[in-house]
């Protein structure tokens, strides 16, 4: 995004807002379905962060890419929402897939072959557990490395730690993704 937007956006411009919040309301619902893993909680932390988003976005300094810090609000809400007593989380049973998630309306995707969406759907089940099994810090990590395609560094700032942190909790992640997933080969 550019930075007359973003400028325009924190001194209360609407339409600047509005640019800014339809470019980040995918990342945001992707990445809150990945942590939620629960379509109707994920709607939810993207409009809480969006609520916050709003109302920080005048102290927003540029220390780091707006599109991180803006990650870093819906990390803290979805796990607001992970740890309310209100809110009863689960694991991943209604996340579709990974990936290609969006907030708004889907096209349909052309649809595989009965054998092939067989095999497919029973990949992104294993998938589903394996990912619902990991500590919360390793499922962030994941989700922001490899579906947010974030570099280290941004991943550290998003989940406001230090890049090795980041690498070490990814290493750890991944090995225990593997462990896991090798039962299935």
């Amino acid at each position: 995004m550019d930075d007359a937007t973003v400028l325009a956006a924190r001194y209360g411009d609407r339409p600047a807002q509005a640019r800014l919040l339809r470019w980040l309301q995918d990342p945001w619902y992707r990445l809150s379905l990945g942590l939620l893993g629960n379509v109707e909680r994920a709607r939810d932390a993207t409009q809480e962060t969006a609520v916050r988003f709003l109302r920080q976005l005048p102290g927003f300094r540029g220390e780091s890419q707006l599109r991180t810090w803006a990650l870093g609000i819906a990390i803290n809400v979805a796990r607001e929402m992970r740890r309310s007593p209100h809110v009863r989380t689960g694991g991943l049973e209604d996340w579709d897939g990974v990936g290609d998630v969006s907030y708004g309306p889907r096209r349909p995707a052309p649809r595989p072959p009965p054998d092939v969406a067989a095999e497919l759907a029973e990949q992104r089940d294993r998938l589903r557990a394996v990912l619902a099994d990991l500590p919360e810090r390793q499922r962030e990590a994941l989700v922001l490395r490899f579906f947010e395609e974030l570099s280290v560094e941004d991943t550290a700032a998003a989940m406001n730690c230090a890049a090795g942190t980041v690498k070490a909790t990814v290493h750890q992640a991944l090995k225990a993704l593997r462990k896991r997933l090798e039962v299935f080969v």
